[in-house]
């Protein structure tokens, strides 16, 4: 599976143009055969900060994907759109793997997701990873879990990228942080982190 997170820092004055574009290729991506999953976001905290969480059956659909015109228009404008570079990250799945999104509650839920993309310090690798296998899997069961993924990042081999739903906001602050196993990964992960948590944070809505 290519898993992909790709990150868009677009300038206000093209924010609307952009945002367009991008609603486009998603829904024109999801009718492509090759195509598992396409999500789209943007950041609570700024509205010019936009996500996609592309996930394809091969390299090849990816290929297939990247040739098609509705995302040769995105790369067109990108140039005068884009206040910084596109940051594309290549996922590499970890254990246990990454398991569909879980339905919200339409009436109760108001969705809250976040891109935990971090750097740690060396030598916790392989600390992290297996901690998270234990984490992810108690993770899930919780009932305000969506899901919750970790994945390594591809020519990047200091950093990690967590991938989270949410149902509400709550459910991460007063309940997930709270359980006996979040406090022991959210300790090693002090240990671990290159400078603090909340930089490496965004947090963001779906749009749909």
């Amino acid at each position: 599976m290519i898993n992909k997170i790709i990150k868009f820092d677009v300038k206000p004055e093209y924010m609307e143009i952009f945002k367009t574009a991008l609603l486009n290729n998603q829904k024109k991506a999801q009718l492509e055969g090759g195509c598992v999953e396409f999500r789209f976001f943007v950041d609570n905290n700024n509205p010019n900060l936009f996500f996609t969480y592309e996930r394809f059956i091969d390299q090849s659909a990816f290929e297939t994907h990247k040739k098609q015109s509705y995302v040769q228009e995105i790369a067109k404008i990108a140039p005068e759109s884009l206040a910084l570079p596109v940051e594309c990250l290549s996922l590499v799945e970890t254990n246990p793997l990454p398991i569909p999104l879980k339905k919200a509650n339409k009436e109760d839920d108001d969705e809250f997701v976040i891109f935990f993309h971090f750097k740690f310090k060396d030598g916790y690798k392989e600390k992290l990873i297996e901690r998270f296998e234990t984490h992810i899997n108690e993770t899930r069961k919780e009932e305000g879990n969506l899901l919750f993924d970790l994945y390594t990042v591809d020519g990047q081999d200091d950093t990690l990228m967590v991938y989270e739903h949410w149902r509400k906001e709550s459910d991460v602050w007063d309940i997930h942080f709270k359980q006996p196993y979040s406090e022991i990964t959210g300790a090693l992960m002090n240990e671990a982190v290159v400078g603090t948590l909340e930089q490496y944070m965004n947090f963001a809505k779906e749009i749909k």
